[in-house]
């Protein structure tokens, strides 16, 4: 099944909303494609929600405007924009049965009744709910009213659909399986849609296009496997999936040196003058080999199905997360290993704390039997041993000895993201 209309783009132009002195979009552009399916994503107050609204008439825009097709829809009213959308929680008439909730659209536009009928059971046998049409919500699955929800917004043909979360309500399984009927029924019909989540998962799952927003702002719009596997900032590789924060030295131009590898390196910013920098590695990114010499050592092994996660102690790395595909044989917890990194490339950014900030306060190191550390003027004592001055829990605190006997020094916070001073 096709709509009437054909696909139109959207195209959101300098578009900003001020509540007070917050900004909740400041100044976004964005540009999505007719038949397009683009998510954008990103963290509670990021302004993903705001730009949905905007679109979809239930909000103003402070400055900018938006344009649908050829058609300039900034000030128009919501019942005049030909948007259909789908809320998170269903809102659906309880005392209407599922034929007369998905044709109540049509019969808003004075569609002849045979026409509101035969297109209601047209769309509800897209969304596999032919069956269900005498039945009303309260006698219908959660997944069963998000289905009535979506082939209500498809009844009136929208030019554009828009997605409210429409899955967080449901559980596991459920949301799974709609998030893909939901692509499939995009597919087919054609509608230029905007998808809003916080679950990276769904988003890089459903969308053509993910926008990772943050403060009103689009961090980086992109293919989701781009999106992924090379984050355009360090926010953006945070957000979307499992990221680890090791210790790195700018090389020759561009290459930074890593886990004992030179690689590539796309750099966040501008680099630190020190050369210390954070190399942003996914745990799939991480190689483990068990070898009885092996620097490191596996403190955690957890099966997830077609893949197994590591986390690892490595000696001048801290603890790192590490994916491997099937069972991971002979890797368990106490298993001595070596790692490695297994990209080309990787993003890098500076120091979380400028050197600066950090420096090391006059102790005697064997004698005292503690290094004092000052660290954005606070004040840490760490235990180190009596006969050599290192600390007691290296790997953790320190990056290495070398770096630690060199002046320079690596602590990590309770998130276990690293930091570096000198």
């Amino acid at each position: 099944m096709s709509t009437e209309h054909a696909s139109v783009g959207v195209t959101f132009t300098g578009v900003e909303r001020h509540f007070g002195d917050v900004a909740a979009l400041a100044g976004l552009d964005l540009d999505i494609a007719p038949g397009e399916l683009i998510a954008l994503l990103g963290p509670s107050g990021c302004g993903k929600t705001t730009a949905l609204r905007l679109l979809g008439g239930y909000d103003r825009p402070t400055a900018g405007t938006i344009t649908v097709g050829e058609r300039d829809i900034t000030r128009i009213p919501t019942n005049k924009r030909d948007i259909g959308m789908v809320f998170q929680a269903y809102s659906l008439f309880p005392n209407m049965d599922v034929r007369a909730n998905v044709a109540f659209g049509l019969r808003m536009r004075r569609q002849a009744k045979d026409a509101r009928r035969k297109r209601a059971g047209d769309l509800l046998e897209l969304v596999g709910l032919a069956d269900a049409a005498d039945r009303y919500p309260h006698q219908l699955s959660g997944g069963q009213q998000q289905r009535v929800a979506l082939a209500r917004a498809l009844a009136i043909e929208p030019t554009v659909l828009l997605l409210d979360e429409p899955l967080s309500a449901l559980d596991a399984l459920v949301r799974h399986q709609l998030r893909d009927e939901i692509r499939a029924i995009q597919r087919r019909t054609g509608t230029t849609t905007m998808f809003v989540t916080h679950d990276q998962q769904e988003a890089l799952s459903i969308a053509d296009r993910v926008g990772v927003m943050r403060a009103g702002r689009l961090e980086q719009i992109d293919a989701p496997e781009v999106v992924y596997a090379r984050p355009a900032t360090a926010f953006v590789a945070e957000f979307v999936g499992a990221m680890n924060h090791v210790a790195g030295t700018l090389a020759t131009a561009g290459r930074v040196r890593v886990l004992g590898r030179e690689i590539a390196a796309e750099l966040d910013g501008e680099p630190p003058a020190s050369g210390i920098v954070e190399v942003l590695l996914r745990p799939e990114s991480i190689g483990v080999d068990a070898t009885p010499d092996g620097e490191a050592e596996v403190l955690e092994r957890t099966f997830l199905g077609s893949s197994t996660r590591l986390r690892v102690r490595a000696n001048g790395a801290g603890e790192l997360l590490a994916e491997l595909p099937g069972h991971a044989h002979g890797l368990g917890p106490g298993a001595r290993v070596a790692v490695s990194v297994l990209v080309d490339v990787a993003l890098v950014a500076a120091p979380r704390v400028a050197a600066e900030a950090v420096q090391l306060l006059p102790a005697e190191r064997c004698p005292s039997g503690v290094m004092d550390v000052l660290l954005d003027g606070s004040q840490v004592g760490l235990q180190v041993h009596e006969s050599c001055g290192h600390p007691t829990e290296l790997d953790r605190v320190f990056g290495s000895e070398a770096n630690f006997a060199g002046g320079s020094f690596l602590t990590t916070d309770k998130l276990g993201k690293f930091q570096y001073g000198s």
